[in-house]
C-alpha cells in the first residue's frame, strides 16, 4: 500500500493523480485550504478504493505551519513513499506588475513555498532511503514571457531548486521529478483565450505524472509535444522574441 502527501490537493491536476491512486488501494493525507472540498474529496476517494484517507486545512503561504503539518503527515502515515506539490495560483500578470506587495504575496504562493516544503520533505524523506517528490511546475519556468513572467519566475526558481535537490538526494534513493503541464483545462485557466488544440485535460496529465513516476524521470513535460514547443520558444533569439506577444 503507498503512503502518499498530495499539497494542493483540490487542485484539478492533484486530483485526478489522487483518483488513479486511489483505485490501488493508497492511504493519503490531503492538504489544501477549503476544509470542505477536502471532505468532499476525501469522500470520492474512499469511494474509489482508497484504503484511507485524512486530510489537514492549511495555507501553505504560512511557512511557521509548514514544519507541524509534514511531521502530522508523517506520523499519519507512518511513511511517506510519494509526496505532490501541486499548490499555486495563476495571477494577473498586470496588476502584479504595478503592485509590489501583490507581487510578493504570488511568488511566495508559486514559488518560495514549495522550496519550504521541498525542503522539509526531503528531510524527513531522505532516510527512508527511497520515495518519489513530485513538484507540479509548468511550462512558464522555461523562458520569461511578458504574459506571465512573475509566474514563469516562479517556477523557474523552484525547478532550479529541484534540479539542485535531485542531484543531492540521488545517493540517497529519494528522486525528485519536475513535471511541466502546459495548458490544462482546469478551474485555473477558466476565461483564458487558449488554443483548443493546444490544452488537456486533468486526467491526461495525472496519466502522464504516473507514468513518469514509474519511469523514474527527472522531468516531464505533460503532454510530450511541449517538449518541442518549450526547446523552439527557449532558442529563438532574443531580438525576435521580445517582439512577440506571448
Amino acid at each position: 500500500m503507498k503512503k502518499i502527501l498530495i499539497i494542493g490537493a483540490t487542485s484539478a491536476i492533484a486530483q485526478a493523480c489522487a483518483r488513479l491512486w486511489a483505485k490501488q488501494g493508497a492511504a493519503f493525507t490531503l492538504v489544501a485550504r477549503d476544509a470542505h472540498k477536502l471532505q468532499a474529496i476525501s469522500t470520492d476517494l474512499l469511494t474509489r478504493g482508497a484504503n484511507e484517507v485524512q486530510h489537514i486545512c492549511l495555507d501553505v503561504t504560512q511557512t511557521h505551519e509548514l514544519s507541524a503539518m509534514v511531521e502530522s503527515a508523517a506520523a499519519t502515515l507512518g511513511t511517506i513513499d510519494l509526496a505532490l506539490i501541486a499548490h499555486g495560483s495563476l495571477p494577473d500578470q498586470e496588476a502584479c506588475a504595478g503592485n509590489v506587495t501583490l507581487s510578493m504575496g504570488e511568488f511566495e504562493n508559486n514559488g518560495t513555498s514549495s522550496i519550504a516544503l521541498l525542503t522539509l520533505l526531503a528531510n524527513t524523506m531522505e532516510p527512508q532511503g527511497s520515495g518519489d517528490l513530485v513538484y507540479i511546475s509548468s511550462v512558464a519556468g522555461d523562458r520569461g514571457r511578458p504574459s506571465n513572467y512573475l509566474y514563469g519566475s516562479a517556477k523557474a526558481a523552484v525547478n532550479t531548486f529541484c534540479d539542485g535537490l535531485r542531484a543531492k538526494l540521488f545517493k540517497s534513493g529519494l528522486h525528485v521529478m519536475i513535471v511541466k503541464p502546459g495548458f490544462v483545462d482546469t478551474p485555473m485557466t477558466q476565461g483564458l483565450d487558449l488554443p483548443a488544440l493546444l490544452v488537456t485535460s486533468p486526467e491526461k496529465v495525472a496519466q502522464d505524472i504516473h507514468k513518469g513516476i514509474d519511469k523514474r524521470r527527472d522531468t516531464i513535460y505533460a503532454p510530450g509535444y511541449w517538449r518541442l514547443i518549450m526547446l523552439i520558444i527557449r532558442y529563438l533569439p532574443g531580438p525576435i522574441f521580445k517582439r512577440l506577444n506571448l
